[in-house]
Parts: C-alpha cells; structure tokens; sequence
C-alpha cells in the first residue's frame, strides 16, 4: 500500500513520469511533481487533485545540486516528510559513438546519472531519520544490453551506472529500512516513439516476445509494487519491464 505516503517524482510532467505519478495517486500517494515544464507539471497537478489526492509542482533541474537540495527542502516544508523517491528525470541520446561529442556526453551523464545521485542524496537523511523509504530509479534494458533500439553508448553507460548505483546504495540503506530498486524498461510507447516510421515500430516489435510495445503504465505499476509495503523484503532488485527482452 502507498496510502498516506509523500512520493516525489521528477521529470513527471509527461511520458512515464506523469503515468508514475497518477498512478501513485490513485493507490492513495500524495505527489510532487517535478519537471522543468511548467505548464505540463501544472496539469498533471490538476489531474492528481481530481483523484482526491494532494499534489504540488516543482521547477528544479536535476543536475542542479542547489536546486535539488532546495526541491526537496520544499518538499519537506510542505508535506513534512518523502516517503518515495522516483528517479525519473532522463535525456535519451541516439548518436553514434563517433557522433557523441564531449558535450553530449556529459549532458547524458549530468541529468541521468548525477541527477539521480543528487536526488537520492538529498532525500537519503530524511529517509535515514525516518528509518523508512523507498527510492525507485527508472533505468533502461540500453544500461544492461549495451545500447540498441534508442539508446546509443552515452545513453546506455548513463543507465548501466545508474543500476550499480541502485545496488550500491541498497547495500548501504538496508540497515535504516530503506528500500533502493530500479526498473529497466524496454520499447515504450512514448512520445520518443512517435517520431518512428510504421515500418522501424513493427521491426521491433517483432522482436519483443511479448508482441507489443510497453505502456507508461506497464511502467508504472512496477514502480507502484516496488514503492509499497509488498516490496518490504525486495532491495539491490533490478526488475525488466521490457515484453521479455532481457529474460535474465
């Protein structure tokens, strides 16, 4: 159960982000969304609060360390506790390694691997206060495949350090029963896809067992499992939602 429980979302103003969070919200979390567009975050905020949940909005890049630290001391001043961290907030890169340039590289690794160390960092004293939390990351099957489909070698190496990250901090938080986990999607059907001929989306999805792309919501409900108290024995787990890609 989530009931009651404070979860903050980043990069939830729209895709799997914003299906996280109402999803949450619908198993009875209050939310804070967090995201660098305003205007997405502040409907969704709406959206939540149509459910009967409380939810606020938060303009923070996640890269930023003062702007982190300034989110969730927010976050605290008004909902006086996190319970659940998402990390969702990524850059996905498409380009070749003789493409990628120094810039691109680090852009990749700033937003989807220090900003999910930033974020886990700054809600990890209130959590160890608490000696309760969960903290899920949104990693990539690119992290554990090395690349293919969207996500080339900047992309996948972000993802693959955010999962020994996820293990890494599991084995630290254990003792203050802090949960660390991370779901790996696959092919999702989000706006990355749309730009897509008919021809590439069905090519891969033959190669999925499954025969489908994911949803933001199949993405969703792994996130919602390992953000409630059925996952109190379940930390280090790094979990697939990928249509059987991975199969490891």
């Amino acid at each position: 159960m989530v009931t009651g429980k404070v979860a903050l979302v980043t990069g939830s103003g729209r895709g799997i982000g914003k299906a996280i969070a109402l999803t949450l919200a619908k198993r009875g979390a209050d939310i804070v969304i967090n995201d660098l567009d305003m205007d997405n975050a502040a409907h969704t905020v709406e959206e939540i609060k149509a459910l009967g949940r409380k939810a606020i909005a938060i303009k923070a890049d996640v890269s930023s360390e003062v702007e982190v630290e300034e989110m969730v001391k927010e976050c605290i001043n008004h909902f006086g506790r996190i319970d659940i961290l998402v990390n969702n907030a990524g850059l996905v890169s498409t380009k070749l390694l003789q493409d990628t340039t120094v810039q691109d590289w680090d852009r990749i690794m700033s937003i989807n691997l220090k900003g999910v160390f930033l974020c886990t960092k700054a809600v990890y004293p209130n959590m160890m206060d608490q000696k309760s939390g969960k903290i899920i990351n949104i990693a990539s099957v690119a992290g554990k495949r090395g690349g293919g489909l969207f996500g080339k070698s900047a992309y996948s190496a972000s993802k693959g350090g955010v999962i020994s990250f996820t293990k890494a901090v599991a084995r630290e938080a254990g003792e203050y029963g802090i949960n660390v986990n991370a779901v790996t999607p696959g092919f999702t059907d989000t706006e990355m896809v749309k730009g897509m001929s008919q021809d590439q989306k069905e090519n891969v999805v033959n190669s999925i067992p499954m025969r489908r792309a994911g949803k933001p919501e199949d993405i969703a409900k792994a996130v919602c499992f390992l953000a409630s108290s059925d996952s109190d024995y379940i930390s280090g787990e790094i979990m697939d939602v990928d249509g059987g890609i991975m199969m490891d």
